[in-house]
C-alpha cells in the first residue's frame, strides 16, 4: 500500500534537518521549515523556495494542523488531572473555548494513545467516540483500508444505521425540545453546523451529547 498524505509528511518532518531532539517512539519532534517566518496570522517564505521544499513545507503543516486536535485534548486532560481545582481558571485566561476543548478532551480520552491511527486524522476518529471499541476499531479499520475521508465515513456509518434501524425497527423516543435564539444566535449556530457538514438539529444533538459525556467524566471524576 502506498503511503498517505499524512505518512509522508511525518517522514518529510523528521528528515528535515530543523528538526530537534531525540526521536521518540519512533517519530522526530513537529517542525517547519527554519526559513519559514510564522506568525498568529501569516506565513512569509524566502524569495525563490525550490518546489520540493515548498511542497515539504505544506506536508509538515498539515500535519502539525492535524495533529493540533489530539495535542489540545492531551492538554486539557493533563491540566484536568494534575490541577483539578485549577485548570478552568487557566483555561479561561487563554482565548480558547472551554467548550471546544472539552469535546477535544472527550475524543482524547476515549483513545489512548495506543489507540490512535496515525494514518487517519483526529476527526475520523470523533466520529467514531461515542461507539464501543470493537466498533470504533471496525470503522477506523475500514476507513483506513479504503482510504476514506471523514465525511465518506460519516456517510457510511449513516447508512449502516439507517439499514440497521429499518431491519430492527427504530427504537428511538421522539422528544421536542423549544430553543428561543435571537437571530444573530442561530445564524452563528448555523455556519457552525455548515463548518462539519451537519444539518443545525444534527449539530445540536451532537453538541448536547459531548456536554453529557463530559459532564457524566467530570462527576466520576469529583467524586
Amino acid at each position: 500500500m502506498e503511503p498517505t498524505k499524512q505518512q509522508t509528511a511525518e517522514a518529510a518532518l523528521r528528515r528535515h534537518p530543523s528538526e530537534t531532539g531525540p526521536p521518540a517512539n519512533g517519530a522526530g519532534k513537529m517542525s517547519l521549515d527554519n526559513r519559514a517566518m510564522t506568525r498568529r496570522t501569516s506565513l512569509a517564505l524566502p524569495p525563490s523556495m525550490p518546489m520540493d521544499d515548498w511542497r515539504n513545507l505544506g506536508q509538515q503543516i498539515f500535519v502539525i494542523s492535524d495533529s493540533s486536535g489530539w495535542w489540545l485534548g492531551d492538554w486539557l486532560v493533563y491540566g484536568q488531572s494534575q490541577y483539578p481545582d485549577r485548570y478552568r481558571t487557566a483555561v479561561a485566561e487563554t482565548s480558547l473555548g472551554y467548550q471546544t476543548l472539552r469535546n477535544y478532551a472527550w475524543v482524547a480520552r476515549r483513545f489512548p494513545v495506543n489507540r490512535r491511527r496515525s494514518t487517519l486524522s483526529f476527526q475520523h476518529h470523533a466520529e467514531v467516540a461515542s461507539m464501543g471499541e470493537e466498533d470504533q476499531d471496525t470503522w477506523l479499520n475500514r476507513a483506513d483500508k479504503f482510504r476514506w475521508s471523514r465525511n465518506e465515513l460519516r456517510r457510511r456509518i449513516r447508512a449502516t444505521q439507517s439499514i440497521e434501524r429499518a431491519t430492527k425497527g427504530d427504537q428511538r423516543v421522539q422528544v421536542q425540545v423549544q430553543v428561543h435564539a435571537q437571530t444573530t444566535q442561530r445564524a452563528r449556530w448555523e455556519q457552525a453546523a455548515r463548518n462539519e457538514s451537519k444539518d443545525l438539529a444534527e449539530w445540536i444533538v451532537g453538541i448536547l451529547d459531548h456536554a453529557a459525556d463530559g459532564a457524566i467524566t467530570e462527576g466520576a471524576e469529583d467524586e
